[in-house]
């Protein structure tokens, strides 16, 4: 075998690019009851909100760090700032968005996408959404579409029903933070039988050396009603710790369908310890779409509780861990219904060195009767450094079930890189034409600036193995 060229690391063009920065508040590092007041008084928080915050931090102080995955032993909460606003108010128009910031959103292709396919957007940078729209015609049929912390004032019943009830600040030390002090994200509820053709779609970008960002994201699909809600992520590389601990919860109400899709393209010095969670009532269906890049460590493990009868999961993700990643993902499903269905596709590639660990849960609870599903799990080594474990958890509650599991992890073969150098083909181009290959189920879910996107990472990630 030729020698191979390791390079350290690749240049991430677009998503490098940082920005001087520029904020109107930027609280204090660290955790504490006056930090937490700070940042509600700057929002002009409604009371229970602030009492939530302060609830949310006891319980953070209470809680242990999670050791039973990726190493966090030196994730220095107290040397992060949670809560840094921008220098901007919320607009609806790109031309009003403060140039720096707008040229960001640019370069990521978010006011392109919008113009080209998608029924409205949310851009949120730093701990603030700063540009919002949506579709006319979907305004007059009810949607709303919003930033949390407009929703929190604006249509406070809704929220306030909903609002961390199926993710709560008792779950883990990282849902107490969020708690303590989530900032942005979205909200979105879609009356019944009401179904939104073109997608939503959100992007956070952390720009502030050694932030947190928090974002939370509420979507409500009413009975009949469905929803394509796209989801992005990047940040800038520093050389210091930042964190997101974000939270998603999806409601899937009685004959509803939401396809939730997200690429993470976080910075090598990210925390990326993220929990997404979805309620799905009687024959409604929920999708997940999920692309893991980039981040030091993640711990993501999106969660379908199939409350009602009927009801349905699909989790399609992958994974790419290269050097000095330790990428912690996978998927947990409740079958807490009879006649529930769930399938479980999920891909992981690492390559130089990176460690790619499939965790997942399958739990069918006793009265859940004539359930099935089925769990793949795939894992690609590119290198003899790289390391991959699938840990799939399956526990079942009653004898009628029908359940599938299969797993199988391996290395791209000399024999078949050699076999496509045969037919004139580069041995880089190769390997990446094997990788394409092993995504593209991924790929052809995904809409198709991040399927572009996905295929463009893949490539940045093999430059630096092969040369």
């Amino acid at each position: 075998m030729a020698n191979k060229t390791f390079i350290a690391d690749v240049d991430r063009g677009i998503y490098d690019v940082i920005n001087q920065e520029d904020h109107r508040f930027v609280a204090d590092k660290g955790l504490t009851e006056d930090i937490i007041r700070d940042i509600s008084r700057e929002k002009n928080e409604p009371q229970w909100m602030l009492e939530y915050r302060l609830k949310s931090l006891e319980i953070y102080k209470s809680k242990p760090i999670p050791t039973w995955g990726a190493d966090l032993s030196e994730l220095d909460v107290e040397n992060i700032v949670h809560y840094v606003r921008p220098n901007t108010d919320m607009k609806t128009s790109w031309d009003d968005v403060p140039d720096d910031i707008k040229e960001t959103f640019e370069r990521l292709g978010i006011p392109e996408a919008e113009r080209k396919s998608l029924a409205g957007v949310g851009a949120q940078y730093d701990s603030e959404v700063v540009y919002h729209s949506l579709q006319a015609e979907l305004t007059e049929q009810g949607v709303i579409y919003t930033d949390m912390d407009t929703a929190v004032k604006e249509y406070e019943e809704i929220v306030r029903k909903y609002f961390m009830t199926i993710i709560t600040n008792r779950d883990h030390k990282f849902s107490a933070l969020h708690g303590a002090v989530w900032s942005g994200g979205s909200f979105v509820y879609v009356p019944a039988g009401v179904k939104v053709e073109l997608p939503l779609q959100s992007y956070f970008r952390l720009n502030a050396k050694g932030a947190g960002q928090f974002e939370h994201t509420l979507i409500i699909v009413e009975k009949g009603a469905s929803l394509h809600f796209i989801e992005g992520c990047s940040a800038p590389k520093y050389s210091v710790q930042n964190l997101h601990a974000g939270a998603v919860e999806l409601f899937v109400k009685e004959d509803a369908k939401l396809r939730y899709s997200t690429i993470e393209n976080w910075s090598r010095n990210m925390y990326n310890l993220n929990t997404k969670r979805s309620a799905v009532d009687k024959n409604g269906k929920i999708e997940w779409v999920s692309g893991s890049f980039g981040s030091r460590v993640s711990m993501l493990y999106p969660m379908s509780i199939l409350r009602g009868e009927g009801a349905s999961s699909e989790f399609t993700g992958i994974t790419f861990a290269a050097k000095g990643q330790y990428l912690d993902t996978g998927t947990k499903v409740l079958h807490a219904a009879p006649n529930t269905t769930s399938i479980v596709n999920s891909k992981s590639i690492s390559k130089d060195g990176g460690h790619a660990f499939y965790r997942g849960l399958l739990r069918v609870t006793p009265n859940a009767t004539n359930v099935k599903s089925t769990v793949n799990c795939e894992s690609l080594m590119l290198d003899n450094r790289s390391k991959s474990d699938t840990v799939p958890i399956i526990e079942i509650g009653n004898d009628q079930v029908d359940i599938g599991h299969e797993a199988k992890i391996g290395r791209i073969s000399d024999e078949t890189i050699f076999y496509l150098m045969s037919r004139g083909i580069d041995e880089a181009e190769a390997k990446a034409m094997i990788v394409r290959g092993f995504v593209e189920p991924i790929t052809k879910e995904l809409p198709l600036e991040y399927a572009v996107e996905l295929n463009n990472l893949i490539t940045l990630e093999l430059e630096g193995t092969i040369g």
